[in-house]
């Protein structure tokens, strides 16, 4: 009997040892979102995109829009997603055209 009170309690101590340990994702509140035109399509699918404050923010598509085969030409207005980390590279959310 001691064997299976033993294991119930090690099995219990796991889970909260996984629940200590679990690591947040960023959520969307963390992303900044801002709108932009697409000045110039580089090669292997990225864009520079200029944004209404005067900043050119490299962008590449999001796997959505790669997989619906959403095209984007020099010209469009888009809505990027921005980390805080690195604000010099985002993601193409959606394109307005």
């Amino acid at each position: 009997m001691a064997k299976k009170n033993d294991r119930k309690s090690n099995l219990q101590s796991k889970d909260v040892v996984k629940n200590k340990h679990q690591v947040t994702n960023n959520t969307k509140s963390d992303k900044i979102e801002v709108e932009g035109k697409v000045t110039v399509v580089l090669k292997g699918g990225d864009y520079l995109v200029e944004l209404p404050n005067g900043h050119t923010v490299e962008a590449y598509v999001s796997g959505k829009m790669r997989v619906n085969m959403i095209r984007i030409l020099p010209g469009d207005t888009v809505t990027i997603e921005l980390s805080p980390y690195d604000l010099t590279r985002g993601r193409i959310i959606w394109n307005k055209r």
